[in-house]
């Protein structure tokens, strides 16, 4: 075997490997849990979306309305009826400043994590503060995305398994997708930011004009302040997409000195 296969296998198993543990595993873990929690059905929740959750929340924000004996912990989170999020890794964070919330009581602002697969942080503040602008609730934004994102995440995992075990070219193509992920992200963020900006409603108590909230750094919409940045998921994309660009580089160098 030409080393250059060796060396895409290699690569593309590092791929595979980040996005089984930070999205994929964690995602189908933790799937229709939190439907679960919403329909009172707790004693459906399964041991392993617990333990699975408690590990991913570990040194993770937590609302500030959560105890603090009940944090990272699932069971006493819901009996404490606590904001919970998903338990796949934060991809971006978006946090808002104002007068109005005290740094003593929100040292952090108002944040709120984007997940593949949903939300965490403090999401129901966020969602008021939304509501007074006109502004719609968070989950309007992203549901067929969340929707087939585990299913897309397991399919993509299928053809890097393939691009592993089968040196076909056309696997290599296929290959330009997960390196492709950090961007198809911002993208889908940055779609959904214009959406939100410029469809607001009359029901908000404060009048803005439409806008295009800020995708990445500091920036202002009338008396908050908000800050858009990349969280850890956002890396491990990054590392992703590396190293399925480096096993296509690696791949179509073997294919092509193998062929003389």
């Amino acid at each position: 075997m030409h080393p250059s296969f060796l060396k895409s296998k290699i690569f593309a198993s590092l791929a595979l490997l980040i996005m089984t543990l930070s999205f994929t595993f964690p995602m189908i873990a933790f799937h229709g849990t939190l439907n679960k929690i919403h329909d009172d059905k707790k004693e459906e929740i399964s041991t392993l979306a617990i333990k699975v959750w408690n590990f991913y929340n570990q040194g993770r924000y937590k609302s500030t309305t959560t105890p603090a004996e009940a944090q990272n912990n699932l069971k006493e989170m819901i009996k404490t009826s606590s904001e919970i999020g998903v338990a796949s890794l934060p991809i971006w964070s978006c946090s808002l400043e104002a007068p109005n919330y005290p740094k003593v009581a929100f040292p952090e602002g108002i944040p709120v994590f984007f997940h593949f697969d949903g939300f965490s942080g403090e999401v129901h503040e966020m969602n008021t503060i939304n509501h007074y602008v006109g502004m719609d609730p968070m989950w309007r934004g992203g549901q067929i995305e969340r929707e087939i994102g585990i299913y897309a995440l397991l399919g993509l995992s299928l053809f890097i398994i393939y691009f592993i075990l089968f040196n076909k070219k056309i696997l290599t193509y296929i290959m330009i997708i997960p390196a492709s992920l950090p961007l198809l992200f911002i993208a889908d963020y940055s779609y959904w930011l214009y959406w939100f900006g410029h469809n607001l409603h009359d029901w908000g108590a404060f009048k803005i004009k439409p806008f295009m909230p800020t995708v990445f750094g500091d920036g202002k919409i009338a008396q908050f302040t908000t800050h858009s940045y990349p969280t850890i998921g956002f890396y491990m994309l990054l590392l992703i997409g590396i190293f399925s660009l480096l096993a296509i580089l690696a791949r179509n160098k073997a294919m092509k000195e193998s062929s003389k």
